[in-house]
């Protein structure tokens, strides 16, 4: 009996490379692309409970939320709706059950031009306070308010994919560092701009980007001269893993993306994010420990025999229903 279950593991675990290994390779995505197209940005339903100023968060199909900057006569500059119901957007998706991958773009010409200058000067040109310590902790509450508007997209367990055209401006490139994958248009270009307004980069670029393309010299030049990458400087680099002809078909290859990640259980996927980010910020150590008591309690889940099974019998996850998570 015990022969036999090890023999039944092992062909469940080679089906289940091969059909990992079919499923990574770009043809895949060519048949979830047509149906996509079909329901383009512009025919995708509005998400209930997602109504912003900034914003617009559609649902792309079951399980996948766009949201996208929406902004577009301002090249879809940030305001301060945007920091705010950024916070706001991505903490609802995080609770939302139904919400397994999300893809974020922007509307119109470019991704975004970055900070609304013109916007928040008051904020930051005519800050509140008495004397400088007062002026200095407004100050400081400001700063780590917009933090936030980042950092929630990394705290978001569902994976959360950047789909970028045209320009992606001083935040921007905060906001992409933030996200799990990076898919880029040819007409793509990133510029770390802060220095050229007279500040240091304070919502994630300085922390993210040298871990997101792993060389301190070239964010260095990047941030010490706020020049334009291109996207096949990005794309060497590292900084996005895919670059496409146009926005519609980078588009396309997001959503479809998107919509693979979640056919798969939510419960790995969530699982995943969640120690990839724990591991990049501990050693291989530290990391092993954390994922062994994570897992405990993961390993108990009905996912596991969902997906064995699926494999064994030659069937797409797409069909298997896994719970709400």
């Amino acid at each position: 009996m015990k022969a036999a279950a090890m023999a039944a593991g092992i062909v469940a675990s080679r089906r289940l490379r091969d059909l990992l290994s079919r499923r990574l390779t770009a043809s895949n995505y060519s048949g979830l692309s047509i149906s996509l197209r079909l329901t383009g940005s512009s025919a995708q339903e509005e998400a209930p409970d997602h109504s912003y100023e900034s914003l617009r968060v559609t649902s792309a199909q079951k399980h996948v939320l766009h949201v996208q900057l929406n902004r577009p006569n301002k090249r879809n500059a940030m305001n301060k709706a945007f920091w705010r119901e950024m916070v706001e957007c991505f903490n609802k998706i995080s609770r939302d059950a139904d919400c397994r991958a999300v893809v974020i773009s922007g509307a119109g010409k470019m991704f975004t031009a970055g900070i609304d200058l013109m916007d928040l000067a008051s904020d930051i040109l005519q800050p509140k306070g008495d004397d400088v310590a007062r002026i200095s902790w407004y100050l400081r509450d400001i700063i780590t308010r917009y933090q936030e508007t980042f950092s929630v997209i990394e705290k978001c367990p569902k994976p959360v994919i950047a789909a970028i055209h045209g320009g992606c401006i001083g935040g921007g490139v905060d906001l992409i560092t933030a996200c799990d994958i990076r898919y880029c248009a040819q007409d793509a270009f990133f510029q770390v701009k802060e220095v050229d307004v007279g500040l240091a980069a304070d919502v994630g670029t300085l922390q993210r980007l040298p871990k997101v393309i792993g060389n301190q010299s070239l964010v260095n030049e990047l941030a010490f001269t706020a020049r334009k990458m291109m996207a096949d400087e990005a794309l060497g680099c590292g900084l996005v893993s895919r670059v496409f002809p146009d926005k519609e078909v980078m588009l396309d290859a997001a959503l479809a993306l998107a919509a693979e990640i979640s056919s798969k259980s939510p419960v790995a996927v969530q699982s995943t994010k969640v120690n990839l980010l724990y591991s990049r910020n501990h050693s291989v150590a530290e990391s092993l420990n954390y994922v062994a008591s994570w897992n405990m309690s993961m390993l108990q889940t009905q996912d596991i025999t969902k997906s064995v099974q699926a494999v064994t019998e030659n069937k797409e996850l797409k069909s298997v229903t896994f719970s709400k998570l």
